[in-house]
């Protein structure tokens, strides 16, 4: 408990502090954002801050906190440590950068954010890159959700059934409004997201569970390496490159760059805090790590969050359950699709403000997802958390030279330039050690990732000393 306590802690000291010296950085000031310099009734539509932070939240969490930090907890408390520190000093950064960056661009999508920074080469790929992870997420979070549905209705009503359904959904949500039904429904369900998280620890406190204490080992009960595979299971949690696929809709939606710091920083840190009490939940109510890998492997994700729920928290539990496993992970598709149609029209520069130029993009986007409902779910997955995480690596190396350009200091793009070194050589030792990998041996794959990463920021510092130089 005294873990749980001092990370939540650290995590709100981070905001205050660490938050602070981004947004100072940063340097927001009065100028007209983009959704009241020219508000078109679609994606430039001006909300209330509250509702902006509630509807980030819900488009960045979702599931993520849940599923990612049960599956990080099969390693032991030591994810605690990746959690705060990671979204302090990482996952809060890159959504803060591409979400205030997006602002300072008329609400770029990430594609263009890394072209104006990294290049036209980085822009085609990068174009290329997100719109595949943004299909890829659609499909996920269509099959998931449609399957646990599937099971609580009637025969008739199946996992195709449901898939149709959600898809015309997600049509929905793409095409309308922002304000329409992502406006109305979100603030809803971001608030549940929240409430579900305490009425599990309220229920892990009074059911007498032992909450886990902080320990530096491994504790897999498969001997998995912490390095890399932890930082790319957690994702979400910590650091998913998807947030910045997803913060430049509310840097459309933001009235005052002002509230950047409350919007983009603070919904991360409120992620974090889900998936602390979440990874405790795991090992807590199972008694080990090894408790919680079988139950993960018989049950999957969902049914260890249901099992979870209802065992706390009774009859209430299950509804709560039932919203994080089948609502938020519809929460995730719809924006994903969304946010692929924008990074679309910014590609070859589509008006959005016509329906039939909206539904010229979504509908091939939709059918492509339709496609990939066909796929294997784990092979989809495995593929999507390595992507998610390269994402970030180059959404952090492009606000690094961001920073370079526009700070008052070159140095201050360190802020950035630090954790897109570590992830880098996260994601580069990944893929080249993992199953859907290489599957090169650790003795390979280890100096391989550092000598990436140390590639990246010579490259990073060559540009900085540059900088410096005109700056004398």
């Amino acid at each position: 408990m005294i873990t749980l306590i001092c990370a939540v802690l650290l995590l709100a000291a981070g905001y205050v502090l660490y938050g602070k010296l981004v947004e100072r950085v940063f340097h927001p000031d009065g100028r007209p954002t983009p959704a009241t310099a020219h508000p078109d009734g679609v994606d430039y539509i001006p909300m209330k801050t509250w509702r902006v932070f509630l509807i980030q939240l819900l488009n960045i969490a979702g599931t993520g906190p849940i599923f990612g930090a049960l599956l990080g907890a099969v390693f032991g408390p030591v994810v605690f440590l990746w959690i705060v520190f990671g979204s302090i000093l990482g996952g809060a950064v890159h959504d803060y950068m591409s979400g205030m960056i997006s602002l300072r661009m008329n609400g770029a999508s990430i594609s263009e954010i890394v072209g104006a920074y990294l290049g036209t080469t980085a822009k085609q790929v990068m174009r290329v890159f997100s719109l595949i992870l943004l299909v890829l997420l659609g499909a996920v979070f269509t099959t998931s959700p449609a399957a646990l549905i599937a099971r609580l209705t009637p025969d008739w009503m199946n996992t195709g059934f449901w898939v149709v359904v959600i898809l015309v959904y997600y049509l929905l949500a793409t095409l309308l409004p922002i304000d329409k039904l992502i406006g109305k429904l979100y603030p809803v369900f971001g608030a549940v997201l929240l409430m579900m998280a305490v009425g599990i620890i309220v229920g892990l406190v009074a059911g007498g569970y032992q909450l886990p204490e902080l320990t530096l080992a491994n504790l897999h009960p498969e001997g998995r390496p912490v390095w890399p595979y932890m930082f790319i299971t957690v994702a979400c949690g910590a650091i998913s490159g998807f947030h910045g696929t997803q913060s430049p809709m509310m840097a459309r939606c933001l009235t005052s760059e002002k509230d950047g710091r409350k919007i983009f920083y603070g919904a991360m840190i409120s992620e974090s805090v889900i998936a602390l009490v979440w990874a405790a939940a795991g090992v807590a109510f199972y008694g080990a790590t090894g408790g919680l890998q079988a139950a993960l492997e018989e049950l999957g994700q969902s049914g260890v969050v249901y099992d979870i729920s209802v065992s706390l928290l009774g009859v209430f539990g299950g509804a709560l359950a039932i919203i994080g496993v089948v609502v938020c992970p519809i929460s995730s598709g719809d924006t994903a699709f969304r946010s692929a149609r924008l990074t679309i029209a910014d590609w070859f520069h589509i008006d959005q403000s016509d329906l039939k130029r909206r539904l010229a993009v979504t509908i091939p986007l939709l059918a492509a997802g339709t496609v990939l409902t066909q796929v294997d779910f784990d092979v989809i997955w495995r593929y999507f958390s390595w992507s998610n995480q390269t994402l970030a690596m180059i959404t952090l190396w492009a606000a690094a030279m961001y920073l370079v350009r526009n700070a008052d200091k070159p140095w201050h793009s360190l802020l950035c330039a630090i954790p897109a070194t570590f992830m880098s050589g996260v994601s580069s030792t990944y893929i080249l050690m993992a199953e859907e990998g290489f599957r090169l041996s650790q003795s390979i794959a280890y100096p391989a990732g550092i000598v990436f990463a140390m590639v990246c920021a010579a490259a990073y510092g060559y540009k900085m000393s540059k900088r410096r130089a005109q700056c004398l």
